[in-house]
């Protein structure tokens, strides 16, 4: 379980292709803390295992169905990321309640900047349309946001500069692809209704 508040931008440090999969070794500083091999940990968004540990580094395996509903696969050596450990529990949960289990993948479709900030229209599969409230909470590749605005297919989230810059949302253009977690409560009472 995550809260959704970036604790460091990781660099891609190689990748290697395991069969249908790929282990990706990241370099970091902070969440190196306390952080060992079987730890789970937010990489943009998607909750992975340590499977080992270097100093300066970190490494973790992305199977093939991590691999088609996220936007992991288009890594590449020196991709930033967004990283978080995993919560304790007398921790403030400043975000919110953030899984790690992405729904999709979304696309950046526009960024407009602002005087002080920037708006993000991010635009997904309609399908999951039902999961989203204005003003609701929403993980954008790890970031736990609000919706700003809310359309059949699009969404839009406003960026104070302090996310800006401590989160890959700065390397972000039209066309960028990035993973969606919607927030969960909505999605059991969905099942708790059909059911």
């Amino acid at each position: 379980m995550f809260t959704g508040i970036i604790e460091e931008i990781g660099k891609v440090k190689a990748i290697r292709v395991r069969g249908d999969g790929m282990r990706i070794e990241i370099e970091a500083k902070q969440v190196l803390t306390g952080l060992s091999v079987d730890n789970s940990i937010s990489v943009n968004g998607t909750c992975l295992t340590v499977v080992s540990r270097k100093r300066g580094s970190f490494s973790l395996d992305a199977v093939k169905e991590t691999l088609r509903k996220t936007s992991l696969g288009g890594l590449r050596s020196g991709s930033k990321v967004n990283l978080e450990r995993a919560v304790t529990l007398h921790q403030r949960l400043g975000g919110h309640l953030v899984q790690g289990h992405v729904d999709t993948a979304g696309t950046v479709l526009k960024r407009t900047n602002l005087k002080a900030s920037w708006m993000y229209t991010i635009g997904f599969p309609q399908r999951f349309r039902r999961y989203l409230i204005p003003v609701g909470s929403i993980a954008v590749d790890g970031v736990s946001l609000t919706v700003a605005r809310l359309f059949a297919d699009r969404f839009e989230v406003a960026i104070i500069p302090f996310t800006f810059e401590n989160t890959i949302f700065h390397e972000y253009s039209a066309g960028s692809k990035v993973n969606l977690e919607f927030d969960i409560v909505g999605k059991y009472i969905e099942s708790l209704l059909r059911h």
